[in-house]
């Protein structure tokens, strides 16, 4: 696909995003062409490809956004500062804050050569690996828990505790703007969640969407190469991302992110337990998962996609399938209420 071709598809001027990408990264050779990066429901993504170098782009959704939303200059900022900590991320190159070059702000990274599975089940990969991955995801967690969030310069990209206190109002804010339906289960999952806050207040990086389908593995080892998508990444709590981690456990398999009920080979995958316990056993972290936590993962994950539908309905989702998984908001919010139900009747 060439520049001009992506030009009309996506509403930029690829020939002046070429021109800034040669002024500003030294070496650049031969013809630019660009390729949409399908799936996904946050910043529309681009493989960036020159006769010499290879690159990835991610930019802000064009049209009205919600404040805070699409924070594509914190996702460069936090992988910049995790560089060189063991933490696997892509190299950053650079950031664009001008919307005037291709109508939002975006940064360009390297294009790192892996593997990526939108489908937690592994299709095709051998048990053995199955598991080897799954623990390499709980190991690549505990890392990034483990870095001094200080001493990577990252004391301002948060504030240190109070984490769920702030999520818990920033959601329920980002909900009622993005609000085109009344939706009773989201509202009493958030009430119950807003009385059942730990006191426990632990600060770390935070990623924010920690999944298997934001990480890259190696082309051929059980090994992550990658963290990618840090759109949500901030200071927070451990355990929420723990939490979200493993929602795999309590989602279906066609409901985003799920393995419950696959109709295709899954052995070889740990249990959610064994899971957990290879995280702590990583983890220079305190404390337990508790059913607050996944809770408040499933709450999150219901507004997010609230989100996704509103998008959809002001025709500025980055998915096609954007109406269509927009309204898996009532599902998650759903399985929220089991996962506290199940906590309060066991």
């Amino acid at each position: 696909m060439t520049a001009m071709d992506i030009s009309k598809e996506h509403g930029f001027d690829a020939a002046r995003l070429a021109s800034y990408l040669r002024s500003t990264i030294e070496g650049l050779g031969g013809p630019m062409t660009l390729e949409r990066i399908s799936g996904g429901q946050s910043n529309p993504t681009f493989f960036v490809t020159f006769a010499n170098r290879r690159l990835v782009l991610r930019k802000k959704p064009a049209g009205p956004l919600l404040p805070s939303a699409h924070a594509i200059d914190r996702e460069y900022r936090v992988m910049h500062a995790l560089a060189g900590t063991g933490v696997p991320v892509p190299e950053v190159i650079c950031f664009c804050p001008d919307a005037q070059i291709i109508g939002t702000p975006f940064y360009v990274m390297g294009r790192l050569e892996g593997r990526v599975f939108s489908d937690p089940c592994l299709p095709g990969v051998a048990p053995k690996e199955r598991r080897a991955m799954y623990l390499a995801m709980a190991e690549t967690l505990a890392r990034l828990h483990h870095v001094d969030w200080q001493s990577a310069g990252l004391g301002d990209f948060g504030k240190a505790g109070g984490y769920f206190q702030r999520q818990m109002t920033r959601f329920t804010r980002q909900w009622q703007m993005s609000k085109t339906r009344d939706l009773p289960q989201l509202q009493e999952l958030s009430a119950w969640l807003m009385n059942h806050i730990p006191e426990r207040d632990v600060t770390a990086i935070s990623h924010g969407d920690f999944r298997i389908g934001n990480l890259m593995f190696h082309p051929t080892l059980p090994r992550v190469i990658g963290v990618l998508d840090w759109e949500l990444a901030t200071l927070g709590d451990p355990m929420a991302d723990l939490a979200y981690s493993t929602l795999a456990w309590h989602l279906a398999h066609d409901e985003y992110m799920g393995i419950l009920g696959a109709d295709q080979d899954v052995s070889g995958i740990p249990s959610q337990a064994q899971y957990v316990d290879h995280y702590f056993s990583h983890s220079a972290a305190a404390g337990q998962l508790q059913p607050f936590h996944v809770a408040f993962s499933l709450f999150r994950l219901a507004v997010m996609f609230e989100g996704v539908s509103a998008r959809a309905a002001a025709g500025t989702a980055a998915s096609a399938n954007a109406a269509q998984v927009g309204r898996l908001g009532l599902v998650f919010a759903s399985r929220g209420l089991a996962v506290i139900a199940g906590a309060t009747t066991s």
